[in-house]
């Protein structure tokens, strides 16, 4: 039985970075369930087993850059030292790490789906209202952190609109001082 579960998350991941890929490549537009399947090596029978549907897929591909996410934060975690701000510091931290490369290119494409669907992103709706309510409880000062927090999206939105006009040299800069904005009273 165990075996039978490993079996289908292998399956089911192999799909997942097969969809990404090709979002990545063609975009989320013209994704199709059997280049999925061609993708990732298996019968459009086996996709179908995983994922019935492509907003079944698209679902489940929001879902993994959650949990990804989720899984930066809790790494950065077990470096990042105590102090004031934490969470904030700690959201920051994954927001500046996920903006670049392949999770950028992939969050791009699952907002283009989104335009097709908007219910989509209801999970991630969910997320980051969750984040704004721990940022305003937990944090010594939860203005600086709604403030840095919103310029570090902010600057994620721009880049996956490809509408930035801030060069990298800038977005470090920017993230730099949202980071500074933070760490009052720790020594780094």
């Amino acid at each position: 039985m165990l075996e039978c579960r490993r079996g289908r998350r292998r399956s089911r991941d192999k799909i997942l970075d097969a969809a990404a890929e090709l979002i990545r490549e063609i975009g989320s537009g013209r994704l199709t369930l059997d280049g999925v399947a061609e993708r990732a090596g298996l019968s459009k029978g086996g996709l179908l087993y995983n994922f019935p549907t492509k907003e079944a897929l698209l679902q489940a591909m929001i879902q993994r850059l959650i949990d990804e996410v989720q899984t930066e934060k809790e790494l950065l975690r077990e470096t990042e030292p105590a102090g004031p701000n934490l969470e904030a510091r700690l959201q920051i931290g994954t927001c500046l790490k996920m903006r670049k490369g392949k999770m950028r290119e992939i969050a791009t494409g699952m907002l283009a789906a989104s335009s097709e669907n908007p219910s989509l992103l209801d999970p991630v709706r969910k997320v980051l209202r969750s984040v704004r309510q721990d940022l305003k409880r937990e944090s010594d000062d939860p203005e600086a952190a709604l403030l840095a927090w919103l310029a570090v999206e902010g600057l994620n939105s721009m880049t996956m609109h490809n509408i930035s006009p801030f060069s990298e040299d800038d977005c470090e800069m920017i993230g730099k001082a949202a980071q500074r904005l933070l760490d009052k009273g720790i020594a780094r």
